[in-house]
């Protein structure tokens, strides 16, 4: 057997008739091949990794190279795809071995996290992954929001195509929700380049020349839904526009479907305003993200809450060890520990606290540690419950 990394353009002849049997209806048209080798500039910067036998490619991961808020602090941040294994080789531990080597290698070349969307989130919970939350969608007709066609807001909505609205609708990601939303992750640019000429509309709303809302959408028909992807808002005002926006589309479309945040409260959009707001999470096409530490000295500067403990990640390769974990002026110091652990925490465990989606009791009731009565409290009031946000698919 043989493991190598490949580039961008081995991935056609390599990855994609894995990827596309795992991934996509098939059997697929012969001209896929030659689109998906077109869109391999897209994939330059992303490590790609196989395993061969006998010239046959048998299984493959890939990892996007991406920056991810955690708490505030921007760390780079690997993640994980195009994890896939040709029918005959499954159950042979190959893509245990390429998941190893790849998270292995991305803590290597700089990455402090890591992200994915799992097929089974029992798989990579042995890899130390944990779950956060996926996106709600709101479905609801746009006479529902009939009260903001009368409202008089201080801004305005451009409806653009994506190849005109692209550098809007990625600049509002970078410049303020990627700095101001926990777990809001975005591509590097070159991976991001692909969606400027997605066939997909976007409205963007403006007040004074700044950006403060943007969404990119299909209308499937006259008649309809509007099928939109994240409502992406800088502040209260840019989602006002933006669901302004939506409202005129009464009488062309039946609904609007739009993805939002699990702190997004649609039903308070409007006073009569009917919506149906659900979170789908199932196996294997709508898993939950799942998120991971890889390199516990990078998180200094996390912010967090008061206290000081040392606490024992035991068992992984590499976040593990004893860790030394103090709060300086709001600021998390992360050190080797030298003192006996007060805590004793699986890297998903230890995951769950910093991303906040376990508190340290959650973390014990879940199996990930095990963390005595008194250690509760000092790790609750350090790593205080925040629900992350990942908009990217990958």
């Amino acid at each position: 057997m043989k493991f190598r990394q490949i580039s961008a353009a081995e991935r056609t002849a390599t990855m994609f008739p894995l990827q596309a049997y795992a991934f996509v209806p098939s059997p697929w048209p012969a001209g896929d091949a030659e689109a998906n080798s077109e869109r391999m500039k897209f994939f330059e910067s992303t490590v790609s990794l196989v395993a061969e036998e006998e010239g046959q490619t048998l299984a493959a991961v890939a990892a996007f190279r991406m920056r991810q808020n955690v708490r505030g602090r921007l760390h780079d941040m690997a993640g994980v795809a195009s994890v896939s294994s040709h029918p005959s080789a499954r159950r042979r531990g190959l893509v245990r071995e390429l998941l190893n080597r790849l998270l292995r290698q991305m803590r290597d070349e700089g990455c402090a996290v890591s992200a994915l969307y799992p097929f089974r989130a029992g798989f990579y919970a042995r890899f130390g992954f944990v779950g956060i939350p996926r996106y709600r969608t709101a479905a609801f007709a746009p006479e529902g929001l009939g009260h903001l066609l009368r409202a008089e807001l201080p801004g305005e909505v451009s409806w653009l195509p994506m190849s005109e609205g692209f550098d809007a609708w990625d600049g509002l990601q970078r410049r303020h929700l990627l700095t101001h939303r926990h777990g809001f992750a975005v591509f590097d640019d070159v991976r991001a380049a692909e969606f400027r000429d997605d066939k997909y509309w976007v409205a963007v709303a403006r007040s004074g020349g700044e950006v403060v809302g943007a969404v990119r959408y299909r209308i499937k028909s006259y008649g309809g839904d509007l099928v939109a992807d994240h409502l992406l808002c800088a502040n209260p005002l840019g989602r006002a526009l933006l669901l302004q926006f939506f409202a005129r589309h009464v009488d062309q479309v039946s609904r609007v479907v739009v993805k939002v945040s699990t702190d997004e409260v649609p039903e308070l959009w409007g006073t009569d305003i009917e919506v149906i707001t659900e979170g789908k999470v199932d196996r294997p096409s709508h898993g939950g993200p799942m998120v991971r530490v890889l390199d516990m000295e990078a998180l200094d500067g996390t912010a967090v809450g008061p206290g000081a403990i040392t606490v024992e990640i035991p068992d992984d390769e590499l976040a593990g060890g004893v860790w030394r974990l103090e709060s300086a002026d709001g600021a998390l110091k992360v050190s080797k520990g030298t003192a006996a652990p007060s805590a004793r925490v699986s890297v998903g465990g230890f995951s769950a606290l910093l991303y906040g989606v376990l508190d340290p009791v959650e973390v014990v009731t879940r199996g990930l540690g095990e963390v005595p009565p008194e250690a509760v409290a000092t790790l609750g009031a350090m790593f205080p419950r925040e629900m992350p946000y990942l908009v990217a698919d990958f």
